[in-house]
């Protein structure tokens, strides 16, 4: 019995010392993890430059951006929302109440809005910069006065009707002339007498019938 346990140790001993053998391979030297020796570079952000800021007080909740520094020469290009900010570049020279702004999807990226309607950031500084030339204006056509003519026919000048005083009108006179109307006898006389005619005849008839 001891010995069959004699046995069971000295395998388990050898399958240990096996193990451990196959684990340490002298044939690959050991690698140790090489630690840099510069500095590494941190990554950090550009500051920003000025901004302008949409007020919220503008009725509409937007304003315009425009091609140039003018609402009358040069055409709307996009808009800026209430609150929306967007990189300030400049002031228009001559024109100061206008900023120009970076503003995406336009040609080369520039805008224009009126200054009044923003928020510059404290302290920022713009310089002025040209006034850009104002665009080409569209052509407009022209009509040939040939072939206008050709299609309008043209008025021949008609005389107006000639204004023939009337002749003057003969009025007739008038003369007073004293009147002669013969004397006449009062109408109130007159139905006094055919009342008492009547009240005699009529007495008269009552006697006669009696």
């Amino acid at each position: 019995m001891k010995l069959h346990r004699a046995r069971i140790l000295v395998w388990l001993g050898a399958i240990v010392a096996i193990s451990l053998l196959g684990l340490f391979d002298p044939g690959k030297p050991s690698v140790l993890a090489q630690q840099p020796t510069g500095s590494i570079a941190t990554v950090t952000g550009t500051p920003e430059g000025p901004l302008v800021k949409v007020d919220p007080s503008i009725p509409g909740g937007l304003i315009r951006v425009y091609a140039g520094p003018s609402s009358f020469d040069y055409p709307s290009v996009g808009v800026l929302l209430v609150n929306e900010s967007a990189p300030a570049i400049g002031r228009a020279d001559g024109r100061e109440d206008w900023i120009q702004i970076r503003y995406a999807g336009v040609p080369n990226s520039i805008g224009w809005i009126y200054g009044p309607y923003v928020k510059l950031s404290p302290g920022a500084l713009l310089p002025l910069i040209e006034v850009p030339a104002t665009p080409t204006p569209f052509s407009t056509p022209t009509i040939d006065p040939t072939l206008e003519a050709a299609f309008i026919g043209q008025q021949t000048p008609t005389r107006l009707p000639t204004f023939t005083p009337p002749a003057p009108l003969d009025l007739p006179s008038f003369t007073d002339s004293p009147s002669t109307t013969p004397a006449s006898i009062p109408a109130g006389l007159l139905i006094v007498s055919l009342g008492l005619f009547g009240f005699f005849g009529a007495l008269i008839s009552y006697l006669r019938g009696r």
